[in-house]
């Protein structure tokens, strides 16, 4: 099997797990490793068994590839190094602290035909790979994202931590541009917006409502998808997701489909079913990993692009902007 020679920037808690996925993946050769805290890039090399560089520019002319795993405050400058070190790169999300930052990234990537992959995980979580036979086309959707304080992530707002996970899931699902924001959020125990909630409206009519806060008793991550005849619930810890449909009649419908009821009401009868769409077990990150570098071998393009990053941080910045704007008016 071809190997793609590949290395890890950033040796912290989500640095630690990339190295560990890549060294279980088939199609990968950790080469290694390189933290500014070298005593700690010096540990996770010891536990997969690769090298701890002590100078970047040696690892990335070592590598085909690396996944970015820094602040993202280094984001910008560690992707700029990548590229021009002709290596392919996934960057953790946020792509970059700024819009006009991530542009350089993705033109640059495009000048020197390089792969762009942006770590926005939740695409590849169970919940969201059961629904891939179906038919999404939400016109409304709700989306809560909570969690309990940790200091880790709190150098950017809850909007870039963790709202962005739905904001790609959103604008992928939707495939419309955004016509219209509206935002508010509060800071509470951290420099920056700890609670979050933005209204997303669409050219083609759909309606996003999103909440995210990294103050909550108890972590919450759940959307719900509400389109013509269907009602779709994703609980993204639990990796399950849930289909209430409406359908003429049962033919054709699988084993598992269950019959609620029916609606006697309007032109027709309609038949109320549900499904429990099920996936085989997966590791969301191994998962991201292996298909950024089936794209770096095959030259293909990946399942999250660089473009893709872009457009949601575009999102989440103009929420952002959004929120400023209403607590200077509040002041």
């Amino acid at each position: 099997m071809r190997k793609a020679k590949v290395g890890v920037v950033g040796t912290g808690h989500l640095g630690l797990l990339h190295a560990k996925m890549y060294s279980q993946i088939d199609s990968a050769s950790l080469v290694g490793v390189f933290d500014t805290d070298h005593e700690k890039s010096k540990r996770v090399a010891d536990d997969f068994g690769t090298r701890a560089f002590e100078q970047l520019n040696d690892l990335l002319s070592e590598a085909d590839a690396v996944s970015i795993v820094t602040s993202t405050k280094a984001h910008y400058d560690v992707a700029l190094m990548a590229l021009n070190h002709d290596c392919d790169i996934l960057i953790e999300k946020p792509i970059t602290e700024t819009i006009d930052q991530a542009k350089e990234i993705v033109a640059l990537a495009d000048r020197k035909k390089k792969k762009v992959q942006v770590g926005h995980i939740e695409r590849f979580n169970a919940a969201i790979l059961a629904l891939e036979e179906y038919d999404l086309r939400p016109l409304f959707i709700e989306s809560h994202r909570l969690s309990q304080f940790n200091p880790r992530g709190t150098d950017v707002a809850v909007v870039l931590d963790l709202m962005i996970h739905d904001i790609d899931l959103i604008l992928s699902l939707v495939k419309s541009p955004v016509a219209r924001i509206e935002a508010n959020g509060v800071t509470v125990v951290s420099d920056s917006v700890d609670i979050a909630n933005a209204r997303l409206q669409f050219e083609n009519g759909c309606v996003a409502n999103v909440t995210a806060s990294r103050i909550s008793q108890s972590k919450m991550r759940k959307m719900r998808l509400f389109q013509r005849d269907a009602y779709i619930s994703v609980d993204f810890l639990q990796g399950v997701a849930e289909v209430f449909r409406l359908a003429d009649e049962m033919q054709g419908e699988s084993k598992s489909t269950m019959l609620l009821g029916n609606i006697e009401q309007g032109a027709r009868k309609r038949l109320v079913l549900y499904e429990k769409p099920e996936v085989n077990e997966v590791n969301a990150l191994k998962h991201e990993l292996t298909l950024f570098l089936q794209s770096v071998l095959e030259r293909t393009e990946p399942p999250v692009t660089g473009r893709e990053g872009l457009e949601a941080l575009v999102v989440a910045q103009e929420i952002l902007k959004k929120i400023e704007t209403q607590t200077i008016r509040a002041v």
